[in-house]
């Protein structure tokens, strides 16, 4: 069983159910095999897992571990929040 694949989902299911609706979305499309794994798989996971992403991305933000800037298009733009400088870590200074 895949590592990406739902828990009790046939792996091979999840590929041809992918690989589908990259051509239902784009019915002139037409790959190599490289180029299918390489563009049109990782843009369906991504388009799947987005909700999934963004909910993640919140929770770290909520829990103080990432800051979140609204950029000018409206975008939010995740990073790193700095760690808290304590009076403790500025003794060992």
């Amino acid at each position: 069983m895949s590592e990406h694949a739902p828990h009790g989902e046939d792996p091979d299911k999840e590929v041809a159910d992918a690989v589908l609706a990259y051509l239902r979305a784009h019915p002139g499309a037409a790959d190599t095999l490289h180029g299918i794994v390489r563009w049109w798989l990782p843009q369906q996971r991504y388009s799947r897992e987005s909700d999934r992403i963004e909910a993640v991305l919140a929770a770290l933000a909520e829990g103080g571990r990432l800051q979140v800037r609204t950029l000018p298009d409206g975008q939010f733009l995740y990073a790193l929040r700095a760690p808290r400088t304590t009076d403790q870590t500025r003794d060992l200074h």
